[in-house]
């Protein structure tokens, strides 16, 4: 059998998360798993457990090293891959792979991929996809035990200079996803993400409540002990003054009474689930996989379930959810239930007849016409895995760059292109789309149209002729007046973030 030396990791690439470039050769003596990864691919974000979790257990002889090549034009840049680094509290070092240099050295062809790297500097094996904690697991003992007889280990600790973690400590929000208006409660619900938790607020930013500890878990109860894991998107019901919540970290969905100030679990098992056809059953009973963004119209609960690149369905009355359209495989087909494919879908809203949804893989706005028989068409964006950009045109000639969040209001659907840092609209019917403000240069500045900056806004609301926008990276929601098109920020003057003060209950 020929081994195969592992090429050697290029010291003139950028490096995050460590003081100095590290090397094949210098890490002799210990396992290491290289991961090819990008920051926007939803499977590349379920892995992180996994590693941390090796990277735990196997703490004296494995380094894992992540090699971030990236899909779009956006992932490119720096700043965004650190971005995601803090986000998502990725503490190993990270190798920007620029020009897909060791991607095409190590023969990658999907994200995620591992590539398992033996103490001699040999490659033992190449897997792709996610849920391999286990095939890991395994092939890290058995090359613990093959090496130990070969006395090849080196069992010195490794100290690793990581860089201090950015928390934006002072900041009251972080990484806020999703945010969710209610004209007739003057309510402003914003899922402060990086903080997991939900913040309820005026429409003008006087904070109302706080709910969540601030730190991550699953936890049912009272507003001050619940515990979310990075929640996104949120449905409201005035009528019950009840708040349901994707919380996608959990793979749940979780009810708020706003009258009793409780805390509850309506769907999920906390595992996520590794089935990608359809299905479903009792809500509480079937596994869900990284709900992202809700919609609630009558007594259903439409959900972008972007672990499995469909559209489900929850059952307020009978308590059942389901897949409501979505192969699971990960394209963009338009079609029936037999044939439709999703690519991540990240944000949901409705007109009434119709659903649509940011498929955020395709870069593409997908509707559901509602019905006995649901059906899929592609509104604007190319529909191609690969299909992005940044142009303003009609149906398949517009191009967007990972879209994540819609609302429909004055008869469109108006749009969160994230990598392209824009707002822009579409027309339902004419699929006509347009930038409305944002600059595609990455920033933070109010202004009029184009001349206001984002950095990856991902969340969108409508109250009272304003949009209301998750201004994810820059930490901060932003308002949008559709009559003079100005861009402000909204302050939140008594809102603090859960590591500088006690959160206002």
């Amino acid at each position: 059998m020929v081994r195969v030396r592992a090429p050697e990791l290029p010291k003139n690439l950028p490096w995050l998360n460590c003081e100095s470039p590290l090397s094949i050769k210098a890490l002799r003596g210990r396992i290491i798993i290289l991961d090819f990864w990008t920051k926007g691919c939803i499977n590349c974000l379920h892995v992180i457990p996994d590693l941390n979790y090796l990277e735990q257990k196997y703490k004296n002889y494995l380094v894992v090293i992540g090699v971030h090549t990236a899909k779009f034009d956006h992932e490119q840049h720096r700043d965004s891959i650190e971005q995601s680094l803090w986000r998502y509290e990725i503490k190993h070092p990270v190798v920007v792979d620029s020009d897909r240099q060791l991607w095409d050295q190590y023969t990658v062809r999907a994200w995620p991929t591992f590539v398992v790297i033996d103490p001699q500097g040999y490659v033992v094996a190449t897997i792709s996809g996610e849920g391999q904690r286990k095939v890991l697991d395994d092939l890290i003992q058995q090359l613990i035990r093959e090496h130990q007889g070969k006395e090849t280990l080196d069992l010195e600790v490794l100290r690793l200079s990581l860089e201090p973690k950015q928390t934006l400590l002072t900041s009251p929000l972080l990484f806020p996803g999703k945010v969710l208006a209610s004209e007739q409660t003057d309510f402003l619900f914003i899922a402060d993400t990086g903080h997991h938790r939900i913040v309820i607020t005026s429409l003008d930013g006087t904070t109302k409540a706080v709910i969540g500890t601030g730190e991550s878990g699953w936890k049912d109860g009272d507003w001050k002990t619940a515990q979310f894991f990075a929640p996104q998107g949120m449905a409201f019901d005035q009528e019950r003054m009840a708040l349901y919540v994707a919380d996608t970290g959990n793979h749940l969905l979780r009810l708020i009474d706003l009258r009793s100030q409780q805390v509850s679990t309506l769907a999920g098992t906390g595992t996520q689930s590794q089935l990608l056809f359809p299905h479903g059953g009792k809500a509480e009973m079937t596994a869900l996989n990284s709900p992202w963004d809700l919609v609630k119209l009558g007594d259903k609960l439409y959900i972008a379930m972007a672990g499995s690149h469909q559209i489900w369905m929850m059952d307020l009355t009978n308590g059942t959810v389901q897949t409501f359209i979505g192969t699971g495989a990960e394209f963009c087909v338009d079609g029936s239930l037999e044939v439709a494919a999703f690519a991540q879908p990240s944000g949901i809203t409705t007109n009434g007849d119709e659903v649509f949804a940011a498929d955020s893989e395709t870069s593409s706005i997908r509707a559901i016409k509602l019905g006995d028989v649901p059906l899929a068409r592609t509104v604007c964006g190319s529909g191609q895995l690969f299909g992005f950009g940044d142009v303003d045109g009609i149906g398949g000639d517009a191009r967007l760059q990972h879209s994540s969040g819609v609302v429909y209001a004055e008869g469109y659907v108006w749009i969160a292109d994230t990598y392209n840092h824009k707002i822009k609209r579409v027309h339902p019917a004419s699929r006509e789309c347009q930038t409305i403000c944002g600059n595609s240069q990455v920033g933070y500045k109010d202004g009029i149209g184009t001349d206001a900056y984002f950095s990856e806004p991902s969340g969108l609301t409508y109250a009272y002729n304003y949009l209301y926008i998750a201004d994810t990276n820059n930490h901060a929601l932003r308002r949008l007046s559709l009559n003079s098109l100005k861009v402000t920020t909204l302050q939140f003057p008594m809102l603090c973030s859960p590591y500088a003060c006690i959160p206002i209950s």
